[in-house]
């Protein structure tokens, strides 16, 4: 597998696949002069709008551009329909995964997760114990790394359950994109994804604790040194809500209020940017000066919603990734329509003498990293830095899974000397709430650098926009009903 030619979704076979006919056709008759025109007046939209992202300890906290293609990954709605109804399937599976964990608890008495992956996980939460959350949702808002390596084949990389970006990027590509080439949009019909604030607001009302018929929703964010600030702002702007910090917080009487020119608010949805061990320093790290006090006895008295629940994390975790597929049979009872990467759980001793053997092969990954850190690309590694983490596995093998170095598929990419195939993957955004839906499209996420297969913004990788042919899309069964 991991010697496979990648797969190009442009060119396939070596014909231009039928999603991208018509943009080829556009693509081959237009000059290169014209295509750096276009990226670079596109770049000089991102810097106007500060579409900007900040690295923690990188370079004292310079804000960066995420780099941008001006050349759209185009998927045919039947392609769509499969990514579409795999990661609602999946996310259903996670939520009704999350809550069991944390009240009845079958699938660990069943067997089929380990009780000791689960209870004595980092991201597992005790204080969440006992807790019915409204609808039966976790993860409002889930991101579905997503990664294709054939024509019909379209592997899940990981799951993020806690708080997952990069929806701003997906909104604000759309348009710099209808603005740059209106002509391709008149000649393509695309699904549309500028419902998705409305959509996400939706979400989050129908969560709102029982008896609300109007709550007031807030997003909660750690503050502008954040490196998904920017998004923080951009979706309480574009929902219309109020954008607060912990401070702007406080509870009285088991009841979360806002502090306004007018008087304290009551406040009876947060959508929290904040991770668990900051989101209430009385429940959780005493230091934090990012929370709210007493948040979580609000909301474990039913006064208060926060999104995503508190203790998702847990289904983020690499290790429980593995068990998925037994996860989705067990709630679901179909077999899952996305499939997992091969993955080796360092815990296991087999598994373990595997990867070390092989580790020159494989990508192996910390179960609680993100962002591209804390990772081993053993195909692009030096032999000091495999050796480095042969010691850190040694050390540790529980903290650690590996993967077989998938050959991701291509998109045209633009580049420093025109268009070149770069390596791509995809997040969708599953919102779950009353019902759950997904916004034709997504996030692409592309390795600039050639030979990468690193797509992460923190680790010099950039972003698509992601096009979805045809009307009708599917959200949660239900046709769409913007074209």
């Amino acid at each position: 597998m991991a010697k496979a030619k990648p797969f190009d979704e442009m060119h396939g076979g070596g014909d231009i696949r039928h999603p991208y006919r018509r943009y080829g056709a556009w693509l081959h008759s237009i000059d290169v002069e014209e295509l750096e025109r276009r990226h670079k007046a596109a770049d000089l939209l991102f810097r106007r709008l500060g579409i900007t992202f900040n690295v923690y300890g990188s370079d004292g906290g310079v804000e960066r551009l995420i780099p941008f293609d001006i050349v759209p990954r185009i998927l045919s709605s039947d392609e769509w329909s499969i990514v579409s109804r795999g990661v609602i399937q999946r996310v259903t599976a996670l939520n009704a995964f999350l809550d069991d964990v944390y009240n009845d608890q079958d699938i660990l008495r069943a067997g089929i997760v380990p009780a000791s992956l689960i209870l004595t996980n980092a991201a597992f939460r005790p204080e969440m114990l006992g807790m019915r959350v409204p609808e039966g949702a976790y993860a409002h808002v889930a991101g579905v790394d997503v990664v294709r390596v054939d024509p019909e084949t379209f592997y899940v990389l990981e799951d993020n359950a806690r708080t997952p970006s990069g929806v701003s990027y997906m909104l604000e590509n759309r348009q710099i994109m209808m603005r740059l080439f209106p002509d391709l949009f008149a000649q393509h019909c695309v699904a549309p994804v500028d419902h998705y604030p409305e959509l996400l607001l939706d979400t989050l009302r129908s969560v709102a604790p029982r008896g609300v018929d109007d709550p007031c929703v807030v997003l909660l964010t750690p503050g502008q040194f954040n490196s998904a600030y920017f998004e923080h702002a951009f979706l309480a702007e574009q929902m219309g809500i109020d954008l607060v910090e912990g401070q702007d917080l406080f509870v009285d009487d088991a009841t979360v209020f806002m502090r306004t020119t007018r008087g304290p608010k009551r406040v009876d949805v947060i959508y929290r940017r904040i991770d668990d061990d900051f989101i209430d320093p009385l429940a959780f790290n005493p230091t934090s000066m990012l929370g709210v006090p007493g948040l979580l006895a609000a909301y474990r008295l039913g006064r208060v919603s926060v999104c995503n629940a508190i203790g998702g994390g847990v289904a983020d975790d690499k290790a429980v990734y593995t068990y998925m597929p037994d996860i989705i049979r067990f709630y679901t009872g179909q077999e899952p329509i996305l499939k997992n990467v091969p993955t080796w759980c360092l815990s296991k001793p087999d598994d373990l003498a595997y990867v070390l053997e092989h580790l020159h092969e494989l990508v192996v990954k910390e179960v609680h990293g993100s962002g591209g850190y804390g990772m081993l690309v053993g195909p692009a590694a030096t032999k000091a830095e495999i050796e480095d983490f042969r010691l850190k596995i040694k050390a540790n093998p529980a903290l650690f899974i590996a993967q077989p170095t998938l050959a991701l598929s291509t998109c045209p990419t633009y580049v420093e000397g025109g268009i070149a195939p770069r390596h791509v993957d995809l997040r969708p955004f599953v919102l779950s709430g009353r019902k759950t839906v997904v916004v034709p499209g997504g996030l692409t996420r592309v390795a600039m650098r050639k030979g990468s297969l690193v797509v992460n913004s923190s680790q010099g990788g950039g972003t698509k926009d992601t096009w979805v042919l045809e009307s009708g899309i599917l959200e949660g069964g239900h046709a769409g009903t913007r074209g």
